[in-house]
């Protein structure tokens, strides 16, 4: 196995293989949506609001294609409430534009867990962007926990 050299590059680390390869330390996953008429306001444009919503589904998807559902965490009395939620509009997206929701994971969770997302339009044209902090949380006692073991595992592929 080539030794991997940890160099930090800008706001995202980079990993580089003994070979001089780079690669992002981090994980990203893209998902396809459309918007929809309800999602739009008296201009056509996507209700501000809404772009919480997009944030949600992009980040559910990315826990499940690391093979983890919302829904097991909660199972396994792990709650994920949302800390902080951070948003900048650069362009509009409109009813029935097809978007994707660029979901990705920075560093490798502890008590919390930040997503950034960038919305685009067809012709790759960001749209949006913005974070997310959400805080682990045991449900029984309602307190603060760190990240579940199986999701850190899932992770580690990705920051080793």
């Amino acid at each position: 196995m080539p030794e991997v050299v940890v160099k930090l590059r800008g706001a995202i680390g980079t990993l580089q293989a003994a070979n001089g390869d780079l690669r992002p330390a981090m994980f990203q996953h893209d998902h396809p949506v459309r918007v929809r008429y309800g999602e739009t306001d008296q201009m056509g444009y996507v209700y501000y609001g809404r772009y919480a919503e997009f944030f949600e589904v992009g980040r559910v998807e990315t826990m499940r294609a690391l093979g983890i559902s919302y829904k097991q965490l909660e199972q396994e009395g792990v709650l994920l409430p949302v800390h902080e939620l951070h948003v900048r509009y650069h362009k509009p997206a409109r009813y029935d534009d097809a978007l994707t929701i660029r979901t990705t994971i920075v560093a490798l969770p502890t008590v919390r867990i930040v997503f950034r997302y960038g919305l685009y339009d067809a012709a790759g044209v960001l749209l949006t962007e913005g974070e997310t902090t959400l805080v682990f949380v045991d449900a029984r006692t309602g307190r603060p926990r760190q990240a579940p073991e199986h999701l850190l595992a899932a992770l580690a592929p990705y920051f080793s």
